[in-house]
């Protein structure tokens, strides 16, 4: 007999209902209450000559969201905003919550048509603009994507308005209206929805996440837990604010009470300086900014003494680019996630043995996707059609699906879209894995991706590696070209070092020593290849060219 068999409300229900004291909705709002309480004198943001202390950026965010609230900005109202890593996007993060409004970073390298219609999707009623951005700004808030919906949307211009609306009012005086010790209402719920992300668009088809506030308070947590900030930890703002909420490291870096240090523009020569001045401990960036790094000339690239810990995601690094990192100072981290999961999902974790471990070897393990991140309920790879997990062999191909608090709510105003991605109780990725004995994941491609030549499936993240071991190889994109006799053939879109050359036929030849016949490229092409603004190869773009069968074949 197991229980109680006693009639009526278990002990264990009854005097015990959550109350103000001991119930309260999660939020990542509430971690900068606490570091400007807990160490209020030291420096949260860096931003060239600028110094915020804990304190300073705490009452700012109060005075912001006391002025919006004045200006009728309410419980789940759209506030936008374009702007680079500065320190208004991270006052954003936190003024916009407070008021229990809904915070929308839009991607700064879009067209004024997508800004737009995002404006116009996402019901924005109020719009912040970094000077940078104005022009750009001004065209898309002028668009007739937006004209025609009649929508009212007040605009806020940190640093010059030029080409903004009449009635554009200046952050800084928006600040100095503001109460410092405003009550700012907060969510009513940690359900509440806190942000709104348009994915990236690598699919072509971007849509509108969005986030909660639990989901964003543990996706904080997570990122902080798994990455190692602390209250001595300097963050460098190398990763876009815009691109999932900076992957939660806002939050994150607060929670830890650290510093973080902003950057408008990733530029190799501007990163070692800023490492090796405010001795940064943390970075991320996707492959690319890795790729910028390790291929900088010699004469910006400044001596620091520390370690820095780097985390990229999106695909897997080639070896090189960890063996060159390592030469650099950086510890690199793999992560992987998408906009619908708060950024990383899971991470590469190190195993005993890895020291031990021939070099080749111990890159190949860290290009793995790891397991899921701490606040993450399950990871696992399933197959795509009976949605059973497939054995944990590293050779069985699934599906990863994830599924927790860090998962999206939805998609904006499209319930299809949101039944598709998470109807079956997972979150589908679309992303193709084996699973490893030790219960790591790795990718092997997007379903998109896979290349099916003579009934053959070809990983093109197989032929990437490969690819990118050439001396000469920067980037490099491998897609599925129509093929009479084959279906389809490897396509490899290549992007080299500065001031390097290579030959198709040279490709070949260092592919021919080191890939199965029927895996080699038959198409090489040279240029720079199309990227969105996370640095993720528009894969979609390039197999709308290896369809029309542009550029030299080789």
């Amino acid at each position: 007999m197991t229980g109680s068999s006693a009639v009526g409300p278990h002990p264990f229900e009854t005097g015990l209902e959550p109350g103000p004291a001991n119930h309260v909705p999660l939020s990542p709002v509430s971690f900068l209450a606490r570091a400007a309480a807990a160490q209020g004198g030291a420096v949260a943001v860096v931003d060239g000559a600028r110094r915020i202390t804990y304190a300073e950026l705490h009452a700012r965010c109060r005075r912001l969201a006391a002025a919006l609230a004045a200006w009728g900005i309410g419980r789940l109202d759209t506030v936008a905003i374009l702007s680079g890593n500065t320190p208004e996007m991270i006052e954003a993060h936190f003024a916009v919550p407070m008021l229990g409004a809904v915070l929308n970073p839009l991607n700064t390298r879009l067209d004024a048509a997508t800004l737009a219609a995002s404006l116009a999707h996402g019901g924005a009623r109020l719009l912040v603009v970094d000077a940078d951005y104005a022009a750009l700004a001004a065209e898309a808030l002028a668009h007739e994507a937006l004209a025609g919906t009649g929508a009212e949307i007040r605009v806020v211009a940190a640093g010059a308005a030029i080409g903004l609306p009449p009635g554009t009012r200046a952050y800084e005086d928006l600040i100095a209206a503001g109460d410092p010790d405003f009550a700012c209402p907060g969510p009513a719920d940690e359900w509440q929805s806190l942000c709104l992300l348009y994915t990236s668009g690598t699919t072509g088809d971007p849509k509108g996440a969005v986030y909660s506030h639990r989901g964003a308070y543990l996706q904080a947590l997570g990122n902080a837990l798994a990455f190692g900030l602390a209250q001595d930890s300097v963050y460098l703002w190398t990763l876009p604010m815009f691109h999932c909420n900076g992957w939660s490291y806002p939050w994150a870096v607060v929670a830890a009470g650290g510093t973080q240090v902003c950057l408008r523009k990733v530029d190799p020569a501007a990163i070692f300086r800023l490492v090796a001045e405010h001795r940064v401990t943390h970075l991320c960036g996707a492959p690319i900014v890795l790729a910028m790094l390790v291929n900088a000339p010699p004469e910006v690239r400044v001596p620091f003494a520390q370690t820095v810990r780097c985390a990229t995601g999106g695909a897997a690094p080639p070896s090189t680019t960890l063996r060159d990192m390592e030469a650099l100072g950086f510890r690199v981290t793999h992560l992987y996630g998408a906009t619908e999961s708060y950024g990383p999902a899971t991470l590469c974790l190190p195993g005993p043995d890895w020291a031990e471990l021939d070099p080749e070897t111990r890159y190949g393990r860290m290009a793995r996707q790891g397991a899921a991140l701490p606040t993450l309920e399950a990871v696992r790879v399933v197959d795509p059609e009976t949605r059973a997990p497939v054995p944990r062999d590293g050779a069985h191909v699934g599906e990863i699906v994830l599924r927790g608090n860090t998962v999206m709510k939805g998609y904006l105003k499209n319930s299809a879209a949101t039944q598709a991605a998470l109807g079956d109780g997972w979150y589908r990725t679309g992303d193709l894995a084996v699973w490893h004995p030790d219960g790591a994941v790795e990718i092997k491609d997007r379903a998109k991706d896979i290349i099916i030549s003579g009934g053959e499936n070809i990983s093109s993240l197989e032929i990437e590696e490969v690819l990118t071991r050439h001396p000469a190889v920067m980037l490099a994109a491998v897609v599925a070209k129509p093929d009479p006799t084959w279906g389809e053939t490897p396509c490899a879109f290549l992007e080299l070092k500065p001031g390097a050359a290579a030959s198709a036929p040279e490709i070949l030849d260092f592919c021919r020593a080191r890939l199965a016949r029927f895996k080699l490229p038959r198409s090489i092409l040279f240029g720079p290849l199309p990227k969105t603004a996370t640095g993720k190869i528009q894969k979609f773009v390039l197999r709308e060219r290896a369809r029309a069968g542009e550029g030299p074949d080789g």
